[in-house]
């Protein structure tokens, strides 16, 4: 390849976005050199490098615009903890179905049995997938709801939390809420209801959540929303 011909090529490759390829050309060439590509193969070659890399750009936003505490993945929970659980493989959760149907999921048992873990693992998955996801805990969607009603951006706060495609609610019942609490909380649920997914994570049972949420009624209403479309992964094993 001539020097014109790869500075050319460089050079138009910059202006659809394939920095990849205008950087990898003649490592590219050098493996079709090496393989005796033809034509069609060397295509095919360097489209594949360049949607990996893409892909791998998309993931690492994703993961960034997630505010996830941190990135582990399912094999490395210790199921072996847990035998009431399926590995990883075996786990209808694993393969985002319930993501693909804008479902939920639900993981719940008491602190220290890894429902955090799974939950962000689940979300790695998601963001590899090419879902948008939002990590939160309970208590600080609360607060950001709270104050963004105070200073009257309430519906921009809430679209933040109905826009990505998954929102992890962490850490639900840890800390009872006030009823006007719980009713921003199930404004969230409600306008997700079947548009997006949620993951959440609580160490309560749904019986329980009455107390959590101050108010039978608008708890029975926040679960019904929630468990309608939902997997629930009850997590009874030791710390």
């Amino acid at each position: 390849m001539s020097e014109l011909v790869s500075t050319r090529i460089r050079s138009t490759a910059a202006k659809p976005g394939l920095p990849h390829l205008a950087e990898s050309l003649i490592q590219y060439a050098d493996r079709a050199d090496d393989a005796k590509m033809g034509y069609l193969d060397f295509l095919d070659l360097v489209l594949a490098e360049e949607l990996a890399v893409r892909d791998d750009r998309r993931f690492r936003q994703g993961l960034r615009l997630s505010t996830l505490p941190h990135h582990k993945t399912l094999d490395e929970y210790g199921f072996a903890f847990q035998p009431e659980l399926a590995p990883p493989q075996d786990q209808d959760l694993a393969t985002l179905a319930f993501v693909e149907v804008k479902a939920n999921a639900a993981l719940l048992g008491p602190p220290g049995v890894g429902k955090t873990h799974i939950a962000v693992a689940l979300s790695v998955a998601a963001c590899r997938a090419g879902f948008s996801v939002c990590f939160t805990s309970l208590d600080n969607s609360v607060r950001q709801l709270k104050s963004a009603e105070t200073a009257g951006r309430l519906n921009s706060r809430l679209r933040a939390y109905l826009r990505p495609g998954v929102l992890v609610v962490d850490e639900v019942g840890y800390q009872p809420l006030e009823r006007a609490e719980a009713n921003l909380v199930f404004q969230v649920i409600s306008k997700r209801y079947e548009k997006g997914s949620i993951i959440l994570t609580s160490n309560k049972t749904f019986s329980e959540w009455g107390q959590v949420f101050d108010d039978e009624v608008l708890a029975t209403a926040i679960f019904d929303r929630l468990l309608h479309h939902c997997d629930v992964a009850s997590i009874n094993g030791p710390s």
